[in-house]
């Protein structure tokens, strides 16, 4: 096992450069299986996910080349095994992206029921519903999902919820079905519209990704193309907040501002600073302490629920009490009692939960119950007064490359240890 230990009281300064965006890489990856041909697909993130992902194609018989630290050229040309190994598809929830995938390529999918961080329920509903109005039969159960369709044809799918999950599926199932396909309530994420650009890149006809509808005319085949994935939002919020934690000065390279608006509002709101150097740039520094502010999780353009513990982390020593509000994941505030134990003041009940800025905090052994909530003990550690040490790194690493060694070049004392 590993883990991170941290020497602490450190003012981040630099340039950071962001990695494409994780939540877009796990729904492209699959989509390739839409593809009769060669998909070449640059800014991957060198994320665990990601290999999982791959080794689970090819099992399927895709051809993956590792071209470059973060490109691959994908070759799905004799894609001739259906049942995706269960063992693998149940280690991460991004895995039912293949459920979409293969049934619009083999008309069939059996996929493990999706695992990864714990953050509540994660029912699958409104993605069977879409598969079942494509004209797909789903079957549920013994820790696995079964779609199978003689053929898909397209039909109008209302979500019940905004859901990010079952709009992409819905998406990669409609892309080959016969006739169009009509998908309302749809979430709206970065994300989301990448997919769609990636797949419209090799052939697919798809309108109004990043917004409430989105139409799908069904295309025989895709062929295969370049294609370059979305910087990922996640990752430029979760240093922005870094910067304003530590009371530091940080530039972040390689981002798309306009996803970052409304963490920039939230930033300004606390008295600290976002300047926008480029489309591409920002920088964020923070010379005093925080103001207390109130968040609330909501979908795209909404607060993020990925960067809400980072956000915590500021919170924690910020000026004044501060009210979060977390409308996505029931269980997203597992990280405050890793943070009570560094000495913070936040009292979770149910979804909302009240910071009660402190001082300071201290260096202490903590654990990551989730991905984000990972890199938020490690921005607390780097605040923190004293040594700090994060165990279940794994799933820091699910979502984030080489996070250590960009914490290092901002000035962070970290490092990564085997217990």
């Amino acid at each position: 096992m590993e883990k991170f230990v941290i020497n602490g009281k450190t003012r981040l300064e630099g340039e950071v450069i962001i990695n494409g965006a994780k939540n877009a890489a796990v729904a492209i990856l699959p989509a390739t299986l839409l593809v009769n041909g060669i998909c070449t697909i640059e800014n991957l993130p060198n994320i665990s996910d990601i290999n999982i992902y791959c080794d689970i194609l090819r099992t399927l018989g895709v051809k993956i080349t590792k071209t470059a630290p973060n490109t691959v050229v994908v070759d799905t040309r004799d894609v001739n095994y259906i049942d995706a190994p269960l063992d693998m598809t149940s280690k991460f929830r991004a895995s039912y992206y293949l459920i979409g995938a293969l049934l619009g390529r083999c008309k069939r999918a059996v996929v493990g029921m999706p695992g990864g961080c714990k953050l509540g329920a994660r029912p699958i509903d409104q993605h069977a519903k879409a598969f079942e109005c494509l004209g797909a039969k789903v079957d549920i159960g013994q820790g696995k999902i079964v779609a199978t369709t003689d053929g898909l044809v397209g039909n109008s799918i209302y979500l019940d919820i905004v859901s990010v999950g079952a709009t992409i599926n819905a998406i990669l199932a409609s892309v080959l079905a016969e006739g169009t396909t009509t998908i309302e309530n749809v979430a709206k994420e970065p994300h989301i519209v990448d997919v769609a650009n990636f797949l419209n890149t090799m052939g697919a006809d798809i309108h109004g990704a990043g917004t409430d509808i989105i139409k799908i005319n069904g295309v025989k085949e895709l062929h295969g193309g370049t294609y370059s994935i979305v910087p990922d939002q996640i990752e430029a919020g979760t240093f922005m907040l870094a910067a304003v934690a530590t009371r530091g000065d940080i530039t972040i390279k390689n981002c798309i501002t306009k996803h970052l608006d409304v963490l920039s509002a939230k930033i300004e709101e606390m008295g600290a600073h976002v300047e926008e150097i480029s489309g591409d740039t920002l920088r964020v520094w923070c010379d005093k302490k925080p103001k207390c502010v109130n968040i609330k999780t909501l979908p795209y353009p909404g607060f993020p629920t990925d960067l809400q513990s980072q956000m915590g982390i500021v919170l924690a020593t910020a000026d004044g009490t501060s009210i979060v509000t977390e409308s996505i994941w029931e269980s997203r505030f597992q990280y405050t009692a890793e943070l009570n134990k560094m000495g913070a003041k936040i009292n979770a009940q149910g979804n909302v939960a009240f910071f009660d800025g402190v001082p300071e905090l201290y260096g202490r052994p903590v654990s990551a119950s989730d991905l984000r909530a990972g890199a938020a003990l490690i921005i607390a550690g780097i605040a923190a007064n004293g040594v700090t040490e994060v165990s279940n790194i794994e799933y820091i690493d699910r979502g984030y490359e080489n996070i250590e060694d960009k914490f290092k070049a901002l000035g962070a004392d970290i490092k990564r240890v085997t217990e």
